[in-house]
């Protein structure tokens, strides 16, 4: 088989494949004798029909266009095959004259593939990572972290005012907008935390300033995106009116931290008892996490290298992947996407924005990986390849390499061992710098500060993990998610 690639001017490739004549006959008289044992023709015993016959039974181009349909869909994936090529989308086929006995038959295909970019800099990555085993500064935070759960909550001086921030104890009285109560939204007694996000922040507004004992009469607009406490009302008013009194102004009291509440509310002798099971714990979390975090970090400093950003068939390509492995964890874990949605404290439209913007990342990552690859000189052979399937267990790697070969698949698993190949090297030969967590530079804070709601939602998913564990006596384990928590604000 020979081939000939032409660049287009869109960055697609015009790829022309010729199959020899021989390999055309071969198939020709194959089909011809499939034919005559798979039909009854009049007269002749079954697989013994001569062609002369099958063609004026069937037509005398029936033959000549099956074997073009199957000279065309088993060859194409041996083309990409043999041009290492990595196809975004489908391939659009040319229109294809009949095969001909005795010559060799041509095709023609346009297809988008993978482009190659160059980096501005192949030099090995330099990187900052936190140390590898807990920090005083992370253990005392997590230690502060397990002393909030037990704060208590004691009324404030009557002078107190209610800021932004504020526990306080509210009477309610709501109506909607044609002066119906609003039974879900009234009470005589209810806490209620400024800035939850439980009420619109048009709520918490109008509260802040007051005194105990002081009244507030206001009216509010219910948002389309109602906050979980009007919900009942949604669709149901567009407006709310409120008459607020504050009963109180709440302060928070911490416990003190010692070997008596140690010992009385976590159920460890010392309290150094449970900063060793904290350190332990922090410093089994970061084993596992920091050669993850080491390949993250490495990928998006090469990534920065990048002179392009990748086409459009990769990030939807990306998406896609994304969007699989998401609900699949979101299955295996029993949790449906509203309930994802309102522990991450983000909208819909949000989510797609994240999941995009990290397909482009991600595509862009890759990208840059195979231009280093390609610098480096690193390849995925043939020998990989078996290697490859002949770790994942199957009984024949060499005929599973064929059957992925005839399917148009191989290049999936060439280009998996081709960056592993890449990000091994990168992680051998990477600069790495420990940075102290809380010290990064003002670009960092910035950065890390982008995303305070999914980092929000994780940390108090952990607090509320935590309070659980206590709950149920298990103060282990309770460190040992204070710990894990402590080890992500790091990777973080």
């Amino acid at each position: 088989m020979e081939t000939k690639v032409e660049t287009l001017e869109d960055g697609r490739l015009k790829v022309v494949a010729t199959v020899d004549a021989a390999d055309v006959d071969a198939r020709i008289k194959k089909t011809y004798k499939d034919f005559a044992n798979k039909y009854n023709f009049p007269g002749f015993r079954k697989g013994h029909a001569p062609r002369p016959v099958i063609d004026n039974a069937l037509g005398k181009e029936a033959v000549v266009a099956s074997v073009t349909d199957d000279v065309i869909n088993d060859t194409y994936p041996l083309v990409i095959d043999q041009l290492r090529l990595y196809p975004l989308g489908h391939p659009q086929f040319d229109q294809a004259d009949l095969v001909k006995g005795g010559q060799p038959y041509s095709f023609s295909f346009t297809v988008a593939v993978k482009p190659e970019i160059e980096l501005d800099d192949y030099s090995p990555v330099a990187i900052d990572l936190p140390p590898a085993g807990a920090t005083d500064t992370e253990v005392d935070e997590q230690i502060e972290l397990l002393r909030q759960h037990y704060q208590t909550l004691e009324d404030a001086p009557a002078n107190t005012k209610v800021k932004a921030d504020s526990y306080v104890e509210l009477a309610l009285e709501a109506t909607d907008a044609a002066g119906e109560p609003v039974a879900s939204l009234t009470s005589e007694s209810r806490p209620y935390v400024l800035g939850s996000g439980l009420l619109p922040e048009s709520f918490d507004e109008n509260l802040v300033g007051l005194k105990k004992g002081q009244e507030a009469e206001f009216s509010i607009d219910v948002p389309e995106d109602a906050p979980v406490l009007l919900s009942g009302v949604q669709g149901k008013t567009d407006k709310l009116n409120f008459k607020v009194t504050v009963n109180a102004v709440k302060k928070e009291v911490l416990p003190e931290l010692n070997d008596q509440w140690a010992k009385d509310t976590l159920g460890f002798d010392t309290l150094e008892a449970v900063r060793e099971q904290v350190r332990n714990s922090i410093d089994a979390q970061k084993a596992a996490m920091l050669p993850r975090m080491k390949e993250g970090r490495i990928l998006e400093a090469l990534a920065a290298r990048a002179t392009a950003e990748a086409p459009e068939g990769m990030v939807e390509e990306a998406e896609s992947n994304l969007l699989q492995d998401f609900f699949r964890q979101l299955q295996a874990q029993g949790m449906s996407f509203d309930m994802y949605l309102n522990q991450a404290g983000i909208t819909p439209d949000q989510f797609k924005a994240d999941v995009k913007q990290q397909a482009a990342d991600v595509a862009k990552q890759d990208l840059a990986l195979d231009a280093w690859a390609k610098h480096e000189g690193i390849e995925a052979t043939d020998e990989d390849v078996v290697a490859e399937f002949a770790a994942s267990g199957v009984e024949d790697p060499a005929k599973t390499v064929e059957e992925w070969r005839a399917a148009g698949n191989l290049h999936f698993v060439r280009q998996g061992i081709l960056r592993t190949k890449a990000v091994t090297r990168l992680m051998d030969e990477a600069v790495v710098t420990e940075v102290e967590p809380g010290s990064e530079d003002e670009a960092s804070k910035a950065k890390k500060a982008s995303k305070p709601k999914a980092k929000k939602a994780k940390k108090d998913a952990a607090e509320d993990k935590v309070a659980a564990d206590i709950a149920e006596g298990d103060a282990a384990a309770a460190a040992d998610v204070a710990a894990e928590a402590a080890a992500e604000q790091s990777a973080e």
